[in-house]
């Protein structure tokens, strides 16, 4: 593989990711299938594995922990935090409190001193971008982490961040991690030039837009798979099938598979380092790898440019994250009270 430089850490990496996710009980429960096909994709020249302590509580990174045990040294190893692992409150979030205990758990479970890369797995409102700066600052120093990245960030948190970095001296997030496919382009307005302003890296997720540009899914037919069992509702919607008939001639016509086409799309953009990809199945990595070396000419985009245009997103993945102000009522509208005085201004009588 061609190796990519991870934004301006100089960690050089696969522009494929090998996703952790589906090791363990959400997944594959097999632990010792799991090792061999990480193993796999090691041998096939992917040096970047990414997990979590959220992915089947734990269970993941102790898999992947066994699996690299003898390996460490040629392995670029990144996890996350933030979201709960516990029903304490003080089990989840950004706060120095929970990430300090959260990285202890977590290179525990990997068998590890150290994690190349130590990410927020989502922003957190409550607490200070200061606070967490510092805590990662100070786990960046005590040698437990080589660098820091955030997941799913909006570009406006992504460049606060690096603007109190700056200010206070602190450790700058040097990856982002957001969703990107042929079906979710919404990065591209302004999380993707930003990371590319502040050179950060981005390991993108769900290149398959959550199994859809598999090709399983099929307009007119019942979803039976894995995840569909899981109730996700993207799989489910109208307008991102129709999407994926269009796809389909545009990847026959190109002599490749859809699953081929997609990921070697999200690889082309210049802003991407790599594409995180989440086999549960030896099968699922093989047809992946298979297409390892896909290139995509000018006429392919311009195709796929056709159907979604740049920018834009079709439905959104189950696991996307909305902010406060979308997710809460209450943030995008006044009080009846304040309702009630603006009538009355208006009207005259104040």
């Amino acid at each position: 593989m061609n190796y990519r430089t991870l934004g301006r850490t100089g960690i050089k990496v696969s522009p494929y990711c090998l996703g952790a996710m589906m090791f363990g009980a959400v997944g594959n429960p097999d632990h010792d299938d799991s090792i061999r096909i990480i193993h796999k994709a090691l041998d096939a020249g992917i040096n970047f594995i990414d997990t979590a302590d959220f992915y089947s509580h734990g269970e993941s990174e102790t898999i992947v922990g066994k699996a690299i045990k003898n390996r460490r040294d040629n392995v670029v190893l990144a996890t996350k935090a933030h979201l709960p692992m516990g029903e304490d409150p003080n089990q989840q979030g950004n706060s120095r409190r929970w990430l300090v205990r959260a990285l202890d758990d977590s290179l525990r479970r990997l068998q590890t001193d150290h994690v190349d890369l130590f990410q927020v797995h989502r922003p957190d409102p409550s607490v200070d971008v200061e606070e967490t700066l510092s805590a990662l600052s100070d786990l960046v120093r005590s040698g437990k982490v080589r660098a820091i990245g955030t997941s799913t960030f909006p570009a406006s948190d992504i460049v606060e961040a690096q603007w109190v970095a700056e200010r206070r001296g602190l450790e700058r997030f040097r990856t982002e991690q957001p969703p990107y496919s042929i079906l979710n382009r919404g990065i591209e307005r302004e999380v993707l030039p930003v990371c590319q302003r502040y050179g950060m890296g981005t390991l993108v997720w769900s290149p398959l837009a959550g199994g859809l540009l598999t090709g399983r899914y099929r307009k007119g037919q019942q979803p039976n798979s894995h995840r569909a069992s899981f109730g996700f509702r993207h799989l489910r919607d109208e307008r991102r099938l129709d999407a994926i008939e269009q796809l389909i001639p545009v990847a026959e016509a190109a002599g490749m598979s859809l699953t081929h086409l997609a990921i070697a799309f999200v690889i082309t953009h210049p802003g991407v380092t790599s594409a995180i990809i989440g086999p549960r199945t030896m099968d699922q990595l093989d047809d992946v790898l298979a297409g390892a070396e896909t290139i995509l000419s000018d006429e392919v985009l311009d195709r796929i440019d056709a159907i979604v245009p740049p920018g834009t997103d079709i439905g959104m993945l189950d696991m996307a994250y909305n902010p406060p102000a979308i997710e809460q009522a209450r943030l995008r509208r006044r009080s009846t009270d304040d309702r009630a005085v603006s009538a009355d201004i208006v009207l005259g009588y104040q």
